[in-house]
């Protein structure tokens, strides 16, 4: 039945987005009718003093029942990417349609058990993601900006930043003889290239730019006692043993406001929610009246919705 529904769905949503697809294939004549009609219709609209359309606005009535400019927006927000590329007139076209056919399907439509509860688990869903909307977006505000900026910059020094190049194997041994090669003269990209196992070694060894914690923390320490240029001895890590060369060093100022703005806003938003979360519920009064009674399996069992 399930399958059924969901098939279903899908086909309404393919054969009214196809509608406007096929009306864009009609010949010369026809949209030079339509172009005619709507200059019609706007040179009448010119005329009219009814208000400004809004959520209410009835755009259409399938059995007496309205379907509003408020429905289709709120359709038109759920629909996937690519309907949402389309031009305005297909996207009204479609959404008009789907409505249509949903309105009069549901209009003789029986309710059964199975979808009174799919309908209150929506419910319940939908306004418990209002509600956590409304608390993400109250609490960013640009005073608790700059308080989470502060915590985390304010008196912040300019951040050392390390930019190596490393070649990995699997012994102290290979790691020494290679350390030779390059004593003697070899070009430590080209044994990087040649002999290190990791995924940097096509590279040439390159790491790029890092900071403090960006690296474990064997491999971090190594970098730090070397001045540019400088190779280091044979380093130990988790992934195997590393010969390091330190290319460059710069000192990175801390970030401004404007540039982690929306990290700290995600940060505000996750603490606030969560926060909401566990205040709202532990003051809800709760009871699991016999959930402690039932076997979990039942939860599997869907002839039980029949």
């Amino acid at each position: 039945m399930s399958n059924i529904r969901t098939l279903t769905g899908a086909g309404l949503i393919a054969a009214s987005f196809a509608m406007p697809v096929f009306a864009q294939e009609q010949t010369a004549q026809d949209q030079a009718t339509q172009d005619q009609a709507t200059t019609d219709t706007a040179s009448d609209a010119a005329t009219d003093t009814a208000a400004t359309p809004d959520a209410a606005t009835v755009v259409a009535t399938v059995n007496g029942t309205p379907i509003t400019l408020g429905h289709m927006i709120v359709m038109r927000e759920r629909l996937p990417e690519q309907y949402q590329q389309m031009p305005d007139q297909a996207l009204w076209d479609g959404i008009l349609e789907q409505l249509i056919q949903q309105t009069a399907l549901s209009s003789d439509a029986a309710l059964s058990g199975r979808a009174e509860l799919m309908l209150e688990n929506e419910r319940r869903a939908l306004l418990a993601g209002e509600r956590i909307q409304a608390v993400a977006d109250e609490a960013v505000t640009d005073e608790a900006l700059q308080a989470a900026y502060d915590e985390t910059y304010a008196g912040s020094e300019a951040q050392t930043e390390w930019n190596a190049s490393h070649i990995l194997v699997e012994t102290e041994e290979e790691a020494e003889a290679l350390i030779n090669e390059i004593e003697n003269g070899k070009d430590f990209a080209e044994l990087a290239a040649e002999k290190s196992t990791g995924p940097s070694g096509p590279n040439g060894g390159e790491l790029g730019w890092f900071g403090p914690g960006m690296m474990v923390d064997e491999f971090e320490e190594a970098v730090k006692t070397l001045e540019p240029g400088a190779v280091s001895a044979p380093t130990q890590t988790q992934f195997g043993w590393h010969v390091v060369k330190l290319n460059e060093t710069r000192e990175q100022p801390a970030p401004t406001l404007d540039d982690v703005r929306d990290d700290l806003a995600a940060q505000i938003q996750q603490e606030a929610v969560q926060e909401a979360i566990a205040d709202i519920t532990d003051k809800a009064d709760v009871e699991k009246t016999a959930a402690d009674g039932i076997d979990a399996a039942l939860l599997r069992d869907d002839s039980i919705l029949n």
